[in-house]
């Protein structure tokens, strides 16, 4: 992808001449580029972070989302160097989120239900939420300030990169604060509105400020960075998409890259971990902060019936919010993070994200690291803070400072210990199966690294409950249970690292004409693992990241892994509606007793089987935490010779005792 190299002054041409042949270039030549300043290719603080301007403009999109007969304006605080008043020109650091304002009190749906089979309806299948706040309660809860006045700059963005010559830019979502429209989890008016400040930054939109007068970013030289975390770091993905011109790079931290596979699974109704129950009209109540919510009772109304939580199918509402179809649009470079353990944004929305920019040859790096649903600001902080700085300098402002030489992945692979790979997943990776055997007796059966004859065929069942987790069904694989099935692997003779997405197949009947699947993929072997459900432990060590003000100090605490030791972990898992065994498109009915081949994925991961451990797959029907939970009791009956997982094994090999 081509790029604009900066201004350099006359100067500086003159000595290129002088050199000609010469590919060595100073610190000292570096410097003249136009309004930073280089030290070993990177830049340096030299403008006053309390001097810069701060103001707040109104952009206008191009729609109306709360159907009021105008344009719904987007409410933009910026910060910029003072001397841009007086022609200095810089590119921008974009964060649009819908949270500025706070969230609402909105209580999640029920999903202690019974599952829907095809063609049956029940009580409740119209999606909305009991105990919902109504639109007056919502109303009385946003509070003026949150909308009338613009709030201290949060976060690091400011702080350090104004200093260096970067224009910051903090825009609250449609619906959300002091911007008009409707919030619509990810929906068309979202990436419209989020795509209109990219605009105004390029003299393609109106803006105006609080007194009504149009305002110009005359001061912007039109090349945008987007950045954020969740919501914030999905709205980069799904503008991307769009091919927007300007956008030059975005840096989505566990982000979304699309909705479905956030409240969907292979046609099963599921949650982002530690919130059940939640779904898309949830999360557009709660961002629902604007003056007069009631406005918008229709575009709630609509994301309440259109994201069909009875049958799971993936249906026109959620192509909408599905970004990776448009990833051939996309013009900018992407820096990928995620956690290998969040289960909020499962790992998925990484890993089809990052195969859709190799497909379309987009410039890309990712880190992939141990934590859950964080940013890695606070998890390897001196390394991140230099390759953000490093990253934003090459893609707006042009530096050729080699960051796109360097390999393309960081992974953690244990606490704090992290490895540079060429790509992700590993090139030399290759599926391997693994065939599962029935037991003998009451305990666990076997995994095998060759198929099983077929004759005889062997059946094994298992009995939904819904009040179990699955930690308390993965444990003690040995031990007899009448509601999970456990298959094992000999203890490993090697290390088996596993780089992508498992996949699972299974034989199976089940006595309900519907019913959850779950399997789990589990490392059995006591060891010290990364405690990600703790979040990250303050290490009382503090660090000054860039300027600060009174109330902004610019500064932070380091932080590091919690760590426990456990006689096991689940290392990924992954869900299915046997409904939508053919396709997440479209339910067909499931005959009771009948045996049918189920075949579905597991989250991606990157993750290292230590030898003397032993591999696990734990089939399960409901997950607590996940799923819908239905009443217990459904049976569901498996033939092991006739099943198998795939794992993406990164030497291709794996070794134990058989």
């Amino acid at each position: 992808m081509l790029r604009k190299a900066v201004t350099v002054s006359l100067c500086w041409t003159l000595i290129v001449a002088i050199w000609a042949g010469s590919n060595h270039v100073s610190a000292k030549a570096e410097q003249s580029v136009a309004g930073i300043k280089l030290e070993d290719k990177v830049t340096q603080p030299i403008y006053s972070y309390q001097d810069a301007i701060r103001e707040t403009v109104y952009v206008e999109a191009p729609m109306d989302s709360d159907n009021d007969g105008k344009k719904d304006r987007i409410a933009v605080d910026l910060m910029r160097p003072k001397e841009t008043d007086k022609g200095l020109k810089v590119p921008v650091i974009y964060e649009m989120s819908p949270y500025r304002a706070g969230l609402q009190d909105i209580s999640f749906h029920d999903v202690d239900v019974e599952l829907n089979p095809v063609g049956k309806k029940r009580s409740g299948d119209k999606g909305s939420g009991a105990g919902m706040l109504s639109f007056a309660t919502a109303a009385k809860a946003v509070k003026e300030t949150n909308r009338d006045t613009p709030k201290p700059f949060p976060g690091y963005y400011d702080n350090y990169f104004v200093p260096r010559g970067y224009a910051v830019v903090l825009a609250e979502g449609p619906g959300s604060g002091r911007s008009d429209g409707c919030p619509t989890t990810g929906g068309e008016n979202e990436v419209t509105g989020t795509r209109a400040v990219i605009d105004w930054l390029n003299g393609r939109a109106k803006g105006y400020n609080e007194k009504g007068e149009p305002v110009k970013a005359d001061w912007s030289t039109g090349k945008v960075g987007m950045i954020g975390v969740s919501y914030n770091g999905t709205l980069p993905n799904a503008v991307a998409a769009t091919g927007v011109k300007g956008l030059e790079t975005i840096v989505p931290i566990a982000a979304i890259s699309s909705w479905y596979d956030y409240y969907r699974a292979n046609g099963a109704v599921v949650a982002p971990g530690g919130y059940q129950g939640e779904d898309a009209d949830v999360l557009a109540k709660a961002v629902l902060t604007r003056k007069n919510p009631e406005a918008c009772t229709k575009a709630i109304t609509d994301l309440e019936q259109k994201q069909d939580r009875i049958t799971g199918d993936y249906n026109d509402f959620w192509d909408e919010r599905n970004y990776v179809k448009n990833a051939k649009n996309i013009r900018a470079s992407v820096f990928l993070v995620h956690g290998l353990n969040d289960w909020n944004v499962k790992t998925k929305h990484a890993a089809q994200w990052w195969n859709a920019l190799e497909r379309h040859h987009v410039p890309r790096k990712i880190w992939l690291h141990q934590g859950g649903h964080i940013n890695p600001f606070n998890l390897r902080h001196k390394e991140w803070m230099t390759t953000l700085n490093r990253w934003f300098d090459h893609w707006l402002y042009g530096i050729d400072n080699g960051i796109m030489e360097e390999p393309m992945a960081d992974i953690e692979h244990a606490a704090g210990k992290w490895e540079t790979h060429r790509n992700w997943p590993d090139p030399k990776t290759k599926p391997v199966s693994l065939y599962l055997k029935a037991t003998t007796h009451e305990g666990a059966g076997e995994l095998y690294s060759k198929p099983i004859p077929t004759p005889p065929h062997h059946r094994e069942s298992l009995i939904d409950d819904p009040r179990q987790k699955a930690e308390q069904l993965a444990a003690d694989p040995e031990a007899p249970s009448s509601n999970r099935l456990v298959y094992l692997t000999p203890e490993l003779k090697e290390p088996i690292r596993i780089s992508g997405t498992p996949k699972i197949t299974i034989r199976a009947r089940i006595d309900k004409p519907v019913a959850n699947l779950t399997a789990l993929l589990v490392d059995y072997g006591t060891d010290t693992r990364v405690d990600y459900q703790k979040g990250l432990k303050n290490t009382g060590e503090q660090v000054c990241y860039g300027e600060g003000v009174p109330g902004d100090t610019g500064c932070t605490y380091l932080y590091e892994h919690h760590l426990h030791s456990t006689p096991f972990e689940i290392v990924t898992r992954g869900w299915m509606d046997p409904q939508n065994r053919q396709s997440p498109v479209r339910s067909k009915p499931i005959k009771p007793g009948q045996d049918y081949t189920f075949q579905w994925d597991l989250q991606a991961d990157d993750y290292l089987f230590k030898p003397g451990h032993r591999i696990g797959v734990v089939l399960i029907s409901s997950d607590h935490d996940y799923t819908l939970r239905p009443t217990g009791g459904t049976k569901i009956t498996v033939t092991p010779e006739k099943s198998q997982i795939v794992l993406p094994i990164a030497n291709g090999r794996i070794t134990f005792e058989q």
